[in-house]
């Protein structure tokens, strides 16, 4: 894409008045602006703020298929990026766009990146955070995944499975928390032994809101829910902050028949040979006709 006309007049005249302006959208939809600019900037309905201490890398950019990264680097404050929303993950993932901008007229401007975040690194009050380009994403695995357990994630379009449906999750208020990892509650006998175990916990309010962790263990103990997470909650959790939390799947074609009655959508080869298969060898009262091995 060209240089807009005005801008492109601009930086012909060979002295210029450009700074960068970056945009990071979290995917709950909070934004933060930066520029490197000595004065704050504001286009797109974004303010940019100069007094963050961000600057970035030169952006490597290419034809093809290549991945174009960068590299942003900052200082760590509670009025912009704080050290313990990115200690929470509330940034991983996080959408950035970049433009090289005329701060005297901010409506000439280009846009020279868009991606997201990738590593970041913390260390004496400050960051440093990659970046990465749109064509990060042809790097993942594509297409349907030959195997005995369901490949699909519970709840999304492949499952069908409703989540809000009666009997599946339930929301209420954390009775006591151990190590924002260990959430005991009274009163969910109702949900048999184990039910939430491999599902998700979600925190609705509270420090944490938004966050979210993995159920490893569900236990009933003595009239008491038991659920513990395989990491703790990046922040703080007290008791009264409301919770919700999903049924869990082990991906088994039995637990979609029995559990979530979902049999017809379950995305899995249950009847694929094991590896043990190649080993097998003839033995007396088998029936070794060639045909199928569930019978």
């Amino acid at each position: 894409m060209g240089l807009p006309e005005g801008f492109e007049a601009h930086l012909k005249t060979g002295a210029t008045s450009v700074a960068r302006a970056w945009a990071v959208t979290r995917r709950d939809g909070v934004t933060y602006g930066f520029t490197d600019h000595d004065r704050n900037l504001s286009f797109e309905g974004i303010e940019f703020r100069a007094d963050t201490g961000l600057a970035a890398g030169a952006i490597q950019q290419a034809t093809g298929l290549a991945v174009d990264n960068t590299e942003a680097v900052g200082a760590l404050s509670d009025t912009a990026l704080s050290e313990a929303d990115i200690q929470a993950g509330r940034f991983d993932g996080a959408e950035v766009r970049a433009w090289l901008v005329n701060w005297q007229d901010v409506d000439q401007r280009v846009a020279q990146f868009r991606g997201s975040l990738g590593e970041i690194k913390r260390a004496n009050g400050a960051f440093q955070a990659e970046l990465r380009g749109l064509t990060e994403m042809l790097n993942q695995p594509q297409g349907r995944v030959f195997q005995s357990p369901c490949s699909a994630v519970l709840g999304d379009a492949a499952c069908g499975v409703d989540l809000d449906a009666a009997g599946l999750a339930f929301e209420g208020a954390v009775e006591a928390v151990d190590n924002r990892r260990v959430f005991t509650f009274s009163g969910l006998g109702a949900f048999e032994d184990r039910w939430f175990e491999g599902g998700r916990v979600q925190l609705l309010s509270g420090a944490a809101q938004g966050l979210i962790g993995l159920v490893k263990n569900d236990r009933l103990s003595g009239g008491d829910r038991v659920v513990e997470l395989w990491e703790a909650i990046g922040d703080q959790v007290v008791a009264g902050d409301t919770i919700r939390i999903e049924a869990g799947c082990d991906r088994r074609l039995e637990t979609c028949r029995a559990k979530f009655a979902n049999a017809l959508n379950f995305q899995g080869f249950p009847h694929i040979p094991g590896e043990d298969w190649m080993m097998n060898y003839p033995s007396d009262g088998q029936v070794l006709d060639g045909g199928s091995l569930f019978r």
